[in-house]
């Protein structure tokens, strides 16, 4: 199958990161820090190493960077652990369920008032407008995971550190493809999905914190440390990391980290130029409505006259064994702001393991199927 749903999670996965995750299976089932003969001594270095290279490459502290199921879950961390019972949230159209699904929650019990805003062409400015008072935080996507659209993290991060707010970025689709530094970028906590453009397995999600930050736990249960007090611990990261972490997960994402790392500049180029030619391409095709621009995230989404996301992507899918994703993408907002809620999209997720050979042949099948449309 040509597989090009790879903002849903990453199809290519190096052999190193297979590699670990086999090991820690077979040869590691201990639990990591929470005794002290050999096998568990070396799954907690094995931890504390990809915490490392995660704080390398985001510039962010290693007792900061919080492991986590996956990124909902960090993200869910992020909103609940700062919630300020009457404060104000700013939020954006173009966010995921994940975003959207916690912060309606908490309005819908009187807990927060939100602004969620849908003018995102000059997006530092509308956010400006919308900050009040009582703001206490702003979330936005690093990267729409329908269209691909870039959001200006640094420029909204530092009018967030200007006005003391808290900046939470979901970097499920950016992290791995776009340069983000905690420090730098005023990001107050960036949430990440380890089996996306970080090439780790599923069950690998990221939570990294600036030092400045402190929150409240979800979760309370054993840490390996403090183990005679039953009050959760302060220090970082065992306050929020409960229970037994997924070391073969972890490990996957340590290698994941480290491929990413040796070839970030090289695979952005890669992408934006696969997205750019692909762009090009679909262009010729007159019953082709495009929604992307080039981007570094390798998201091209589209619609064909008069047939629905959802039956496309199947006919991509039985006559063509090409793999895409159709229909809404968990982005409610974000097709009602596109004017694409009745029909949705069909989004084409790329990775640099990707060719242009299957390029080619996908464009063959996309001409074939709306020849007669």
């Amino acid at each position: 199958m040509i597989y090009f749903d790879n903002a849903a999670t990453g199809g290519f996965k190096t052999n190193a990161s297979l590699e670990a995750v086999n090991s820690a299976v077979r040869f590691l089932s201990a639990n990591p820090g929470r005794s002290g003969h050999r096998l568990s001594v070396t799954g907690a270095e094995i931890v504390y190493k990809c915490r490392e290279k995660l704080a390398n490459f985001f510039n962010a502290s290693a007792s900061r960077v919080i492991f986590t199921k996956n990124c909902t879950e960090s993200l869910n961390t992020a909103i609940f652990g700062a919630l300020k019972v009457g404060g104000h949230i700013i939020t954006t159209a173009l966010e995921h369920n994940s975003v959207l699904r916690p912060l309606s929650y908490l309005q819908s019990k009187g807990l927060i008032s939100l602004d969620i805003i849908f003018n995102t062409e000059n997006i530092v400015k509308s956010i400006a407008e919308k900050i009040r008072s009582d703001t206490y935080m702003v979330i936005t996507s690093g990267a729409s995971n329908v269209t691909g659209e870039v959001l200006p993290v640094c420029d909204i991060g530092a009018l967030c550190n200007k006005k003391g707010i808290l900046y939470v970025v979901d970097g499920a689709q950016a992290g791995g493809h776009i340069d983000l530094d905690i420090k730098r970028d005023n990001i107050s906590m960036l949430c990440l999905a380890g089996h996306k453009g970080l090439y780790g397995i599923m069950g690998s999600g990221v939570l990294i914190l600036n030092d400045n930050i402190n929150l409240n736990p979800l979760m309370f249960g054993g840490t390996g440390t403090e183990s005679l007090s039953t009050n959760q611990p302060t220090t970082y990261p065992e306050r929020l990391e409960s229970g037994t972490l997924n070391l073969p997960a972890i490990a996957s994402l340590s290698e994941g980290i480290r491929f990413v790392s040796n070839n970030f500049k090289m695979h952005e180029q890669i992408l934006k130029g696969y997205t750019a030619s692909l762009i090009d391409a679909l262009k010729e095709n007159g019953k082709i409505t495009l929604y992307s621009a080039p981007n570094p995230v390798g998201i091209v989404s589209f619609k064909v006259s008069g047939k629905d996301s959802l039956e496309i992507a199947d006919i991509l899918n039985s006559d063509y064994d090409i793999a895409v994703r159709g229909g809404f993408h968990c982005a409610p907002l974000t097709h009602k702001k596109l004017g694409t809620e009745n029909e949705g999209l069909v989004r084409v997720s790329l990775a640099v393991q990707n060719s242009t050979r299957e390029l080619s042949f996908f464009v063959r099948a996309i001409n074939e199927i709306t020849r007669f449309i």
